[in-house]
């Protein structure tokens, strides 16, 4: 590993790529601590520490901390990943936008350039209901226009700085920019983690006590790390034959090639989807300072993450059914919207080729839809294994992180797509990459 990171910084365009996402990212977690004009940061801190519920902790893992010590990039990324999601999801619904995806490089770029609108409007309604919402409570250190309309900008700014910066980081670095903030806010997070995991398991312990637990710890991270990888890197291979035909005076065709299907095809998406229709009640109740009674109680305690598994309350568990259910149920949804077995037998008729012992047209686009249920099936069994493991672990012995399977998932798939690329580059070099050392 060190030998072929020393060739890579060997090449000079290579180690400029490097060295660039690397000031990217120490600009990133700079900026993650610089504070908002104006803005209370102790009562911000006091207020996220006094809720009970877990809803703002999957939002502060994703923003780095930003979120809790209300720093200038507090909104961070979230605004973009949820208007990505928005765009994808219309592509469907509005003809227009689906023209644009299906028209090349152009029609991505006009999606792209929307994509950026939504962001920043997003960003603005957000920052305008934090700054309005939480404002008359403490946050601002004198409430008038003025600083509210500081605080709005402010977080609106760093919110599309951010954009840029990703945007920049894959265009002159390595790796999907995007993914890389993201990656970069929850891995600052892991050493608090790791931390509160010590002194929660380890300090003050006997030798003997405090060795196992550092053994279960270890032992449960690299398997969840292990099956991340065997999840993200499986896939269905689906042989494809094509025909061989006359052009000219030559025989073309007739060569084999496959269609690969990833087992794990939504990729984290349908855990981002699950986990925020979750945490919305919760999110909203705790803004309005509503703490329910009755059933309603009852209900937002199911809701949270932190209630699960819970031997002292176990009626609780009954929301890690339904999250399981919502996330074998987003599998499918954003499988069948981004991949169209109909579209796909299509083309490969169009241009000759065929499944082998499968008719061209409906029979083979049936036969896809079979393979495809059943894989979704298994990758979305493997995303509620990796997600539901620190659920079990928090509700049994209390081992409350921000890093949880969704964090893994995403640390995980980003690294290993970031490494590929790496070696792609290398390869042109004749260097051998990281994945074969």
């Amino acid at each position: 590993m060190l030998t072929t990171l020393k060739n890579a910084f060997k090449m000079r365009e290579l180690r400029k790529k490097i060295l660039f996402t690397m000031a990217m990212l120490v600009v990133i977690r700079l900026g993650s601590q610089l504070p908002v004009p104006g803005v209370d940061r102790n009562y911000f801190a006091n207020w996220f520490a006094a809720q009970t519920g877990d809803a703002f902790n999957f939002f502060d893992a994703f923003t780095g901390g930003s979120f809790e010590n209300m720093s200038l990039f507090a909104l961070n990324i979230t605004p973009y990943i949820t208007s990505s999601i928005i765009i994808q999801l219309l592509t469907i619904a509005i003809p227009k936008l689906e023209e644009m995806q299906k028209d090349g490089e152009e029609g991505r770029k006009k999606l792209t350039a929307i994509t950026r609108y939504v962001t920043v409007g997003l960003a603005l309604i957000q920052s305008t209901a934090m700054a309005i919402g939480f404002g008359g409570s403490g946050l601002l250190e004198e409430y008038n226009a003025l600083n509210v309309i500081t605080v709005i900008a402010a977080l609106t700014a760093g919110s599309a700085f951010l954009m840029w910066v990703g945007e920049r980081i894959t265009e002159n670095g390595v790796g999907n920019g995007i993914s890389i903030v993201l990656v970069i806010n929850i891995i600052s997070r892991l050493p608090q983690d790791f931390t509160s995991l010590f002194h929660q398991f380890v300090a003050g312990k006997p030798i003997a006590t405090a060795v196992l637990a550092v053994l279960i710890i270890l032992a449960v991270v690299v398997a969840m790390v292990i099956l991340v990888i065997i999840l993200n890197d499986a896939t269905r291979k689906i042989p494809v034959q094509y025909a061989k035909k006359v052009q000219g005076r030559k025989m073309v065709g007739g060569q084999s090639t496959n269609i690969p299907l990833k087992v794990n095809t939504a990729g984290v998406i349908p855990v981002i989807f699950a986990s925020s229709i979750m945490q919305f009640p919760v999110i909203i109740c705790s803004l309005i300072g509503y703490n329910g009674t009755g059933v309603w109680r009852e209900i937002l305690n199911g809701l949270s993450s932190n209630n699960w598994c819970n031997p002292s309350h176990p009626v609780y568990s009954i929301g890690l059914v339904v999250y399981i259910l919502l996330v074998i149920f987003f599998a499918y949804f954003y499988t069948s919207i981004t991949f169209n077995p109909i579209e796909v037998a299509n083309n490969m008729k169009k241009q000759g080729g065929f499944i082998p012992g499968i008719r061209p047209g409906k029979s083979t686009s049936d036969y896809l839809n079979r393979i495809l249920n059943y894989i979704i099936f298994i990758g979305a069994c493997g995303l509620t294994i990796v997600c539901v493991i620190p659920f079990i672990f928090n509700g049994v012995f209390g081992a409350s992180v921000s890093f949880g399977g969704t964090s893994l998932i995403i640390i995980v798939s980003v690294v290993l797509e970031t490494l590929k690329q790496i070696e792609s580059l290398m390869l042109v070099r004749n260097y051998k990459g990281f994945l074969n050392d």
